[in-house]
């Protein structure tokens, strides 16, 4: 997949694109039938296949103080395009100027000049411009005009919840609820957070297991607190079967203010400060609790390894 990120390096390929338009947060099952959409167009009409997406979500630009936590940064979110076998990727940059843009100028600036659009593919409910004035059926007018058909899909369904579209917003209400299950379904993949792995109190070495501390951006959405079982993969590429404990550790403090994501690595040793991890959710295992000791904490950290083991490798 290329991607483009300077708008003066569109590529208006001369066969044209089939595109679809979006922030793609999660590059969910939703947004994979979208994409597949597009690249079935493409592949009809003989063109190449393109997403255009935005470096920051509009709302924390428009309204910051309601903006979405985040289920992917911006090079997840790329990863995550390129796995889906589209062509391009279009970022633009979304700033004060981008968002009083009219609708009308977006579609002929982005997918008519810079990407010859001659399919264009949307959720149904999307929206775009400035007051979110864009919508399918100005696409569908526009498209009238410039030679693009539009086609708005409604977004898959998926898990217990047959009756509710999948978005990135149920993932994230899945997420905050501890329904991890539900999330990673509709993800398609289990969730990851990525972050650097910190100094902290070594703690855990104490207790003897020892973790990685990994520091994620505030920006990004973590499951609720909690123990859970999942995945730990280093720069390198190798990956670890892992015990995560998430949660602001009750035994130990009365209000720490925030939640310390603490990566049991199994059957490891090893110096981890300063990599850059990616921890993946596949499992929750149980609520933060408070233990009367240390003691207490101490069998139920063994018992929660022990399990963390059973679901990944056994």
């Amino acid at each position: 997949m290329e991607v483009i990120r300077d708008p003066d390096q569109c590529p208006r390929p001369p066969e044209g694109t089939a595109l679809a338009i979006g922030f793609f947060d999660g590059v969910h099952l939703g947004h994979r039938v979208v994409i597949g959409d597009v690249r079935r167009l493409a592949a009809e009409l003989g063109t190449r296949s393109a997403v255009v997406t935005f470096d920051r979500h509009p709302a924390s630009v428009v309204r910051p103080e309601s903006a979405p936590l985040l289920l992917t940064d911006l090079e997840q979110r790329l990863e995550l395009l390129a796995d889906t076998g589209v062509d391009y990727a279009v970022v633009i940059h979304f700033d004060e100027q981008r968002s009083t843009e009219e609708a009308e100028d977006f579609v002929r600036h982005e997918l008519v000049e810079c990407l010859a659009a001659r399919a264009v593919v949307v959720g149904a409910d999307f929206h775009f411009g400035r007051g979110r004035r864009g919508d399918v059926d100005l696409l569908r007018k526009m498209g009238a005009e410039h030679g693009f058909e539009v086609d708005g899909i409604e977004l898959v369904a998926s898990g217990s919840h047959r009756a509710r579209s999948v978005s990135s917003t149920t993932i994230r209400a899945a997420l905050a609820g501890g329904d991890l299950d539900d999330a990673n379904r509709m993800l398609g993949r289990p969730h990851e957070v990525r972050g650097t792995v910190q100094q902290g109190d070594q703690r855990g070495r104490d207790l003897g297991y020892p973790t990685a501390n990994v520091a994620v951006p505030d920006h990004i959405q973590l499951p609720a607190d909690g123990i859970y079982a999942g995945w730990y993969e280093r720069p390198d590429g190798s990956v670890h079967a892992t015990a995560i404990s998430l949660g602001r550790r009750p035994t130990f403090y009365e209000q720490q203010p925030y939640s310390l994501l603490e990566a049991h690595l199994l059957d490891f040793t090893g110096d981890l400060y300063g990599e850059q991890a990616r921890v993946r959710f596949v499992s929750r295992l149980r609520g933060e609790e408070r233990f009367d000791s240390v003691d207490d904490l101490v069998q139920q950290i063994g018992r929660d390894v022990a399990e963390a083991r059973k679901v990944l490798v056994a």
